[in-house]
Parts: structure tokens; C-alpha cells; sequence
């Protein structure tokens, strides 16, 4: 394998897993598009749907494991509510995954493009006081919570995410959950979807070995460092950072199906 290929492979994944370590999504949604555009651009072989699909859902596996580390010890998890979406959404992202082995390219990226519509939707819906919630308060429809992670984790879990770009939205819009306590429990609802994906896509045999290794070194590194950049944050500029990323690859993804 190329060394200049080994070296873009690298640092696609550690942009990835950064930015997704800073606001609590495993890194799908900005590895997807930068793993399947990127690299032909460069002038290297082009990844097929599937093939990136299984190389996120690893990466996803591993940048998710490595945020909850920084976020284990501080108040912002919520243990019920990753609980409830956690094994929903391990279920449905394991039928997804498994079942996208027949699904064309297209349909793919269909797929994706769905899912990150509907999270610039929700993005960009006010979220005014959301934060002004004392976290020893915080209240949520519990079963409301399980159903919208069984269908997130259908859908994330057909192009190899774990769907934490939307649930964040979700669980800031529809569940009134404060953006930090999101960031932290998405994370480790993200860390459970990816386990359903990641054993889904290698039982169908979609993940390529080397690039996936490459690609998880590269989470190890930059998740953490991420995570511990988003402690320091102001929560609004999340918010945005998290929006603007989902409406560019969005774009991307709907101007190439089209």
C-alpha cells in the first residue's frame, strides 16, 4: 500500500474522530463522505459505498470507546436514557448492517443522504433554554426515546454509522436533553449501536482489513483529544460546528445522488 495513501487514510480518520470526539457523534457522518470522495481526488483508488461503510462502522467503534473514557467520570451521562436508546439501537443498527449487504451503491447513499437531511432539519430547529436545565432535572418519555433509536439504528446502521449525528439532534430537540448531558450520553449510546453494526458488517464480510486499522489508530489518537476540547466550549458553538458539518455533507451527498 501506498505510503502517501497510508497517510491520507490517517488523517481523514483523526479529522473525523476529532471533530466527532468534540460533539459526541461516533464520526460517520464527516468520515462517509471524506473516506468516499477524498482519496480519487488524490489520485488513488476509489472506496466503494460499501467498503466505507464497514471502515466507519469500525472507526466508529473505537472513536466512541475512546470519547466515553474522557466523559466517564463527570455528571453528563445519563445512565436511563443510554440504557433505553443503547439497546434499541444496538437491535436495530445490527438489522441495518446486516441487512444493507443487499443494498446497490445508490441505494446507500440514498440512505445516508435521508438521514442527514433529517438531521439539518432537527439542527436547525430553536433550542432556547435547553441548557438552563439543571441536570439533576432533566426528564424524558422513555419509550418515545427507545423507538426513535430502533429506527435511527436501522438506518445508521445501513451505511456503517452508528447514528450518533442523529440522535444528538434528536435528543437536544425532541427530548429536551442539555447539550453536554447529549454529547456524553450519545457517545455512549453510539459506543453500543457501533457493536451491532461493526459485528454486522463482518459477518457480510464489507470491512476492508488494512485501511480499517489505519482508520482506528488514527480514533484512538484524535477521539480523546476532541472530547477534552469539547469540555471547553461554549455549547452554542457545538451546536453550530455539529450543524454546519451535517448541512455540507448533506449537500455533498444529495449533489452527487442527483
Amino acid at each position: 500500500m501506498d505510503f502517501g495513501f497510508i497517510i491520507t487514510i490517517f488523517s481523514l480518520g483523526f479529522l473525523g474522530s476529532f471533530i466527532s470526539g468534540m460533539v459526541g457523534i461516533g464520526g460517520a457522518i464527516i468520515n462517509y463522505p471524506m473516506l468516499l470522495f477524498v482519496p480519487p481526488l488524490l489520485g488513488y483508488a476509489a472506496f466503494t459505498s460499501h467498503e466505507v461503510s464497514g471502515i466507519g462502522a469500525v472507526q466508529v467503534l473505537f472513536a466512541a470507546m475512546s470519547g466515553i473514557l474522557v466523559y466517564r467520570k463527570g455528571k453528563y451521562l445519563n445512565k436511563i436514557l443510554t440504557l433505553y436508546m443503547g439497546i434499541s439501537v444496538l437491535l436495530g443498527s445490527f438489522i441495518g448492517a446486516y441487512g444493507s449487504r443487499g443494498i446497490p451503491e445508490t441505494g446507500i447513499n440514498i440512505v445516508y443522504g435521508i438521514l442527514a437531511l433529517a438531521a439539518v432539519i432537527l439542527m436547525f430547529v430553536p433550542k432556547k433554554g435547553l441548557d438552563d436545565i439543571p441536570l439533576d432535572q432533566v426528564k424524558f418519555n422513555k419509550w418515545l426515546a427507545a423507538a426513535l433509536a430502533l429506527i435511527v439504528g436501522i438506518g445508521a446502521g445501513i451505511v456503517g454509522a452508528a447514528g450518533g449525528f442523529l440522535l444528538v439532534p434528536i435528543m437536544m430537540v425532541i427530548l429536551k436533553i442539555p447539550t453536554r448531558m447529549t454529547i456524553a450520553t450519545s457517545l455512549a449510546i453510539t459506543f453500543i449501536s457501533s457493536i451491532g453494526v461493526t459485528i454486522g458488517k463482518v459477518t457480510t464480510e464489507q470491512i476492508v482489513f488494512l485501511p480499517a486499522v489505519i482508520v482506528v489508530v488514527s480514533s484512538l489518537i484524535a477521539s480523546p483529544l476532541g472530547a477534552k476540547a469539547g469540555q471547553r466550549i461554549n455549547t452554542k458553538i457545538l451546536q453550530w460546528i455539529l450543524a454546519t458539518l451535517i448541512v455540507a455533507t448533506s449537500i455533498k451527498i444529495w449533489s452527487n445522488i442527483f
